[in-house]
């Protein structure tokens, strides 16, 4: 009786260790993606064609999939805060982006609205230490 129950226990330990694991990973990539777009609007104030805009991004400690990228920046564009121009690089065509003024001015809101947010949690963090 004492082994099934330390069985029953150790299913019950197990399946709630994973199903926090998704929690964890579920809001984890829902905080990312705000972040991604905050980052990838502040990297286009200079001009990127699709991999060296992951490489700038990797580069400080943000990673993005391609596959996360390039809907992203489809969906930025038709947004209009992004405009892009394919152009011929090292002999292969390449789509340039860059931010539109529209995408300017919704960069300085979104950058005042996120530091906003971060001085309100380092307030809230710095309370709970």
């Amino acid at each position: 009786m004492t082994r099934i129950l330390f069985v029953i226990q150790y299913v019950l330990h197990s399946m709630t260790a994973s199903t926090q694991n998704d929690l964890f990973d579920s809001l984890r990539l829902e905080l990312r993606r705000g972040c991604l777009i905050l980052a990838v609007l502040a990297q286009l104030r200079a001009e990127h064609y699709g991999y060296t805009l992951r490489k700038a991004l990797a580069d400080q400690g943000l990673a993005i999939e391609e596959s996360t990228l390039y809907p992203l920046l489809r969906r930025l564009e038709t947004q209009g805060l992004l405009t892009s121009q394919w152009r011929e690089e090292e002999k292969r065509n390449k789509r340039f982006y860059r931010l539109s003024p529209a995408g300017e001015e919704i960069l300085k809101q979104l950058l005042a609205e996120w530091r906003g947010i971060n001085a309100s949690l380092n307030a809230i963090l710095k309370e709970e230490s």
